[in-house]
C-alpha cells in the first residue's frame, strides 16, 4: 500500500513528507538555517512540540530559543535537567523538597531541603551530571496519564505541591514529562531532548542557589551572575510572608478559599501592605529633608493607588504631599521620538520635556509659585489652567513616572531631596514546587482586565502591545530598581483568584486564528488552576481595585 504523502510550506519552501514524519525529523533538515535551534513549530498557527507526528499538509513556522516561547521552553526543560540531577546525585531518599522560587536575573533561585548538604561540593557535582544529562542527547518523554494517577504518583514521589494542586483540576487528564526514570509535571511545553540545554550554570546564593540561563536575546551565552540584593530581599520577605500564611502554591490557595473563603486571607494581605506604606511615610517623616518622593515601576505595578494611599500615610504623619505626574510634561505629541519601528516612543526619556521638568522642579524647592501643566492626551498637547502650586515647610512632592528612578529625570534636583520608591508586583505564589508564576504574567492579566475596563482595549490588543511594552521597561525602568531607597511589593496572594473572573472572558473573546491567541490559550489553562472568587470583599483602597474597578481613587 503506497504511503501517503503530505505537502510542507516552509517559507518560500513546500516539501513534501510521509505521514506521520515527526516535525523533529523535518526540523532536523533546516539544521544550521536559523540563528537559534529550533525547539518548537508552530503548525497552521498552532505550537507544537518537536516529538509530535505530521497528519495533513500544512504550513510550518520554526520556533528557535531567541524567540520568546522558545527561550521559555529553554528555561523549563533545563529546571527539569536540574531536577534530575540533584535526584540523581543526592539519591531520592536524600531530597525532601526542591522550590523554585523567583527569577534572579535570567535564572532563577532555589532553595533545597532534606539530608543532602548544599554546599559548593554538591552543586559541582549536581552541574557535571547536568552536562552529562545534556550530552546523552536523551528524549524528553511526554506522556498523558489520568488526572487519579497523577495525584497518585505525585504522592510517591512526595510532591505534595502537586498531588494538592491536581485535586482541583478539572480536566480527567494531565501531561507528564520525564527524563529516563524521572518523572514531574511542567506548565508549558518541552524541549525534545536534552541536548538542546547547552547553556547553563550554578552558583550558591544566600540560603539556595541560582540556575543562570542566558537572555532571550542572547541564546548561547550566560550573563555574569550580577545578584541585585534590593529586589531579592523585598522578594524573601514577601516569600517567607505567604509561608506564614500557609499559602505558598496555588493548591494552598485553593484549599483555604474552599475552606474557610477569602476574606481572612484578603484582609491580612491589605493589613499587610497598610502596615509597609505606612513604614514608607514614616521612614520619609524621619528622614527630614525629603522635598521628591520619586515613585517608580513597571506597567500594572499599582502605581497610582500606591502614591495615593502613599499620601494618606503621609498626611497621617503631619506632612502636606501633592501629586505630580511626570507624564504631564510630556513633550507636545509632534515632538515625539521615534523608535526603530517608526512608532512614537512614549516610554523613552526624551518623550518627556526633562528641562522644564527641572526648572518647575527647582523653583518649587526655592518656595517659588509655580504655574504646574495638564497635558491633554486627547489633543496631544501641553496645557495650563491656572493649576499654581507653592511649597511650605511641610509640603511634599509625590512624583509619578516610568523614569522617577533615572537621575537624568531630575538631574538638576539636589540628590538629598529626592527620595526614591520602586514598586512592582512580584508573585510570590508558585504553581506548586517546580512550577513558578512569571511576574510579568501577573501585570499583564492585570493589564488585560484595567485596559478592556477604562479603555475598551480588547485582549488580543493589550497582548500585541505586551512586547513593546516589556522592551520599554527592559530599558527605561529595570536598570535602575536598585537605586531605589525602598520598595514595594504590590502583588497580593489571592488577586489571581480574583482576576480570573474578569480575564477569561476578555481572553475567550480572542479567535483561534488570531496570532495573540496562542498567548491567550496559555493563560486560560494558567487560570485552571484556581479556585475563583468574587470582588465584593475588596476594599475600596485596595491596590487590586484600580484593574477590577471600584477605587476610592481617581484611577
Amino acid at each position: 500500500m503506497e504511503q501517503k504523502m503530505y505537502q510542507v510550506t516552509i517559507g518560500d519552501t513546500v516539501r513534501e513528507y510521509p505521514a506521520g514524519t515527526t516535525y523533529a525529523e523535518i526540523v532536523g533538515e533546516f539544521e544550521g538555517t536559523t540563528e537559534a535551534p529550533i525547539i518548537l513549530v508552530m503548525v497552521n498557527g498552532k505550537l507544537r512540540e518537536l516529538h509530535k507526528r505530521l497528519k495533513k499538509n500544512c504550513t510550518l513556522t520554526f520556533v528557535t530559543t531567541k524567540d520568546q516561547i522558545g527561550h521559555e521552553t529553554y528555561r523549563r526543560s533545563a529546571c527539569l535537567i536540574l531536577l534530575k540531577a540533584i535526584y540523581d546525585t543526592a539519591g531520592n531518599e536524600n531530597v525532601d523538597k526542591v522550590i523554585i522560587h523567583y527569577s534572579m536575573g535570567s535564572g532563577f533561585y532555589f532553595t533545597m531541603s532534606g539530608k543532602a548538604e548544599l554546599c559548593r561540593e554538591f552543586l559541582d557535582r549536581v552541574k557535571e551530571r547536568m552536562i552529562e544529562i545534556v550530552d546523552a542527547k536523551i528524549p524528553i518523554i511526554k506522556k498523558s496519564v489520568s488526572t487519579d494517577d497523577a495525584i497518585s504518583r505525585f504522592h510517591r514521589y512526595r510532591m505534595y505541591d502537586k498531588e494538592k494542586l491536581f485535586r482541583y483540576r478539572r480536566v480527567s487528564r494531565v501531561n507528564l514529562y520525564s527524563i529516563e526514570d524521572f518523572e514531574d509535571y511542567f506548565y508549558g511545553f518541552m524541549a525534545n531532548h536534552t541536548g538542546y540545554i547547552r547553556y547553563f550554570d550554578l552558583k550558591l546564593y544566600d540560603e539556595g542557589f541560582v540556575l543562570l540561563l542566558p537572555e532571550c536575546g542572547q541564546p548561547d551565552m550566560i550573563p555574569p551572575f550580577a545578584p541585585e540584593e534590593k529586589i531579592f530581599r523585598v522578594q524573601k520577605e514577601s516569600q517567607e510572608w505567604i509561608e506564614k500564611m500557609d499559602i505558598a502554591c496555588v493548591g494552598d490557595l485553593n484549599d483555604r478559599i474552599t475552606k474557610e473563603g477569602i476574606r481572612n486571607i484578603l484582609l491580612v494581605q491589605e493589613a499587610l501592605q497598610e502596615a509597609r506604606i505606612s513604614r514608607i511615610a514614616q521612614r520619609i517623616v524621619q528622614e527630614g529633608n525629603k522635598k521628591f518622593i520619586m515613585i517608580a515601576g513597571p506597567s500594572s505595578s499599582g502605581k497610582t493607588t500606591f502614591s495615593h494611599r502613599l499620601s494618606i500615610q503621609l498626611t497621617a504623619h503631619g506632612m502636606k504631599p501633592h501629586p505630580i505626574a511626570v507624564d504631564n510634561y510630556f513633550v507636545n505629541r509632534e515632538h515625539t521620538p521615534l523608535d526603530e519601528f517608526g512608532e512614537k516612543n512614549y516610554e523613552c526619556l526624551e518623550a518627556i520635556d526633562v528641562e522644564q521638568f527641572n526648572r518647575d522642579m527647582l523653583d518649587l524647592l526655592e518656595g517659588k509659585r509655580v504655574e504646574l501643566p495638564v497635558f491633554n492626551f486627547k489633543t496631544g498637547q501641553r496645557e495650563y489652567k491656572g493649576d499654581f502650586l507653592q511649597l511650605g515647610k511641610e509640603d511634599v512632592l509625590v512624583i509619578e513616572g516610568i523614569h522617577g528612578l533615572n537621575d537624568k529625570l531630575s538631574y538638576a534636583l539636589p540628590k538629598e531631596y529626592k527620595f526614591k520608591i520602586y514598586i512592582s508586583a512580584l508573585t510570590q505564589l508558585n504553581i506548586d514546587e517546580h512550577n513558578r508564576i512569571p511576574t510579568t504574567d501577573g501585570r499583564l492579566i492585570r493589564r488585560i482586565v484595567r485596559d478592556a475596563r477604562t479603555r475598551g482595549t480588547s485582549a488580543k490588543e493589550t497582548i500585541a502591545r505586551w512586547p513593546s511594552v516589556r522592551r520599554g521597561e527592559e530599558e527605561n525602568i529595570f536598570p535602575f530598581q536598585e537605586e531605589a531607597d525602598v520598595m514595594f511589593n504590590s502583588a497580593l496572594v489571592y488577586e489571581l483568584a480574583c482576576l480570573k473572573v474578569y480575564a477569561e472572558p476578555l481572553l475567550f473573546g480572542i479567535d483561534k486564528d488570531e496570532p495573540e491567541y496562542v498567548e491567550a490559550k496559555r493563560l486560560l489553562k494558567f487560570f485552571d488552576y484556581f479556585v475563583a472568587v468574587p470582588s465584593e470583599d475588596i476594599p475600596h483602597n485596595s491596590i487590586l481595585r484600580e484593574f477590577v474597578g471600584g477605587s476610592c481613587f481617581d484611577v
